[in-house]
């Protein structure tokens, strides 16, 4: 039984070719026509979004012609590639294909039936077994377990009209999906038609826009609680984002509940927003903040993790994805060590919502939080799940209308969760925004968003490794689709400015990160980060660029 850098498994008895036919079919959803029907380009290759370079490890991307990429000689007779397909990510035929993510283009497309033009070579993943970023996945025991539709990154495409424009010239290639990512239509279109049909304020009113934008509100946070597969959505609390859940958390829970001498864990990796207001709160009340270490690559070291759990630990707060490394860490296994000395556990899922599945159940986190404009939803708009016994215990951190049973001038009764963290008008059109989508990635299938945005990572991983002197900042053997590094040479602003100039739109800074950048001996990374609608052509156009830089300015 072989396995492909996915970790799927070829099932027993299923012959090799039919097997990478299969693998193909998960991503590449045109179906075979003739050599030569599209310009000589392989169907493969012409309804994917995806460049001939990602198919085998000997090629790389053609300097002279940056948009595009070396031919490759296992699609025989394909010739070059124009720019429209591999500079642009988008297939001859993406503008004739109507309808967006989940509608019937998108549904039913023919799935091929002639065997694909590529070589059975074991090479046939361009990474080297090595060095391949090896996420961890169920083996799909059987040809029915494959999924019904493939992925098909230009009709995603199509649904995010920002991503239409052109910048200083050239096509906008968004690689800044760490800091936000874009929204797509349905959810631009589902918050107007609220501020069209629904605004009024919630719960308590008796007329009809009450009722409407009420059922809309509460069904936003029901898809939230079968996002995050909570238990109930009295465990969803809706808040401006994952920073405002933390401090919530701190605030409320962490004031009424932690003493002096008590110990709260972070981990190296941490953003500012799960370091900042530990430490107000340890400041205030006398507790000790100790902090995970990690290795070279950037993965948290659980031994000494072990190590600094103690009687006196009463909270472990550590993040799921790094902003900055993009390193995975082993949450499930965190939260259990946690757990086994009595702490409470928060997980910060800012970075992970929108690159893989996500089970708060399954991970046994006493907190969960993210932030909807890391999801394609509108910014001012997160989450805080808690569970509900806990959020029900914990006395509320703001007061005012809608968290309250009774007041009188002697004494106020509480709502129970979520209410009793919900002071005041909330943002009602950006929650039903976050639901919308939810929908949207839901209709995908955060599996295969998972597995799309892991192919372009080893696409990425591979190019951006070849460039001499640029070092990648983590290295971790589970990561999602961050990649910071430094260029020998030049300042990290000037290389973001370069890739603007380019059209391209990287982060250039510490990414609120400051401490687990100084791990590894820099102050400042260049952060390509990816999502669901990038291509590899987005990532040539990148490594063109950066080729450019290291040619005019070489290595010191």
């Amino acid at each position: 039984m072989n396995t492909d850098t996915f970790g799927l498994s070829q099932p027993d008895g299923l012959p090799d070719e039919r097997w990478l036919q299969e693998l193909a079919n998960k991503f590449f959803t045109s179906p075979p026509v003739p050599m030569g029907a599209v310009e000589g380009i392989p169907a493969s290759v012409a309804g994917s979004g995806i460049s001939p370079s990602a198919v085998h490890q000997g090629n790389s991307v053609d300097l002279e012609d940056p948009m595009t990429s070396l031919p490759d000689p296992h699609f025989a007779g394909a010739g070059h590639v124009p720019a429209s397909v591999a500079g642009s990510g988008r297939s001859p035929s993406a503008d004739q294909m109507a309808g967006s993510v989940g509608s019937e283009a998108f549904s039913g497309v023919q799935r091929p039936t002639e065997q694909w033009p590529f070589s059975t070579d074991a090479a046939f993943y361009f990474i080297s077994e090595k060095n391949a970023f090896v996420r961890s996945q169920p083996a799909l025991p059987t040809h029915a377990a494959l999924p019904a539709a493939p992925y098909d990154v230009n009709l995603v495409r199509k649904d995010f009209p920002i991503l239409q424009q052109y910048v200083n010239g050239r096509p906008l290639v968004w690689l800044d999906n760490a800091a936000t990512t874009q929204k797509p239509q349905p959810v631009i279109d589902r918050i107007s038609h609220y501020y069209e049909q629904e605004n009024s304020n919630i719960h308590r009113a008796a007329h009809e826009l009450a009722a409407r934008s009420t059922d809309a509100f509460e069904g936003a946070r029901d898809k939230v609680r079968h996002f995050l597969n909570a238990s109930s959505s009295n465990e969803i609390v809706f808040v401006r984002g994952a920073t405002e859940a933390i401090n919530l958390v701190a605030k409320s829970w962490g004031e009424q509940f932690l003493q002096s001498g008590d110990e709260i864990i972070v981990s190296h990796l941490e953003h500012h927003a799960n370091i900042v207001p530990w430490q107000q709160l340890a400041g205030a009340k006398g507790l000790k903040l100790k902090v995970i270490p990690v290795d070279d690559e950037g993965q948290v070291l659980l031994d000494a993790y072990s190590r600094l759990l103690g009687p006196r630990t009463k909270l472990v707060s550590f993040t799921q994805v790094s902003n900055a490394l993009g390193t995975i860490t082993p949450a499930s296994k965190i939260v259990e060590m946690a757990h086994a000395v009595g702490a409470k556990a928060l997980v910060d899922g800012a970075q992970a919502v929108s690159h893989m599945p996500v089970d708060v159940r399954a991970l046994d986190a006493d907190w969960y939080v993210f932030s909807g404009h890391k999801v394609f939803g509108p910014t001012g708009i997160g989450v805080l799940y808690g569970k509900e016994d806990l959020l029900n215990e914990t006395a509320p951190w703001q007061g005012g209308g809608n968290m309250i049973k009774d007041v009188t001038f002697e004494h106020t009764t509480y709502q129970q969760a979520p209410a009793r963290f919900e002071a005041g008008t909330g943002n009602i059109a950006d929650a039903i925004g976050l639901g919308a989508a939810i929908d949207y990635v839901t209709r995908i299938g955060m599996d295969l968003i998972s597995q799309y945005e892991h192919y372009l990572l080893q696409y990425a991983t591979r190019l951006l490794t070849d460039i001499p002197g640029l070092r990648l900042i983590g290295t971790a053997p589970d990561k999602a689709g961050v990649l910071s590094f430094v260029l020998d040479g030049y300042r990290t602003e000037e290389v973001g400015a370069a890739l603007n100039q380019s059209g391209i739109a990287v982060r250039s800074g510490h990414h609120c990160a400051q401490p687990i950048l100084r791990r590894f001996g820099v102050e400042s990374s260049v952060r390509p980060s990816l999502a669901l609608y990038n291509t590899c052509g987005d990532i040539d156009a990148l490594i063109a660029v950066l080729h450019r830089l290291r040619t005019t300015r070489p290595r010191l």
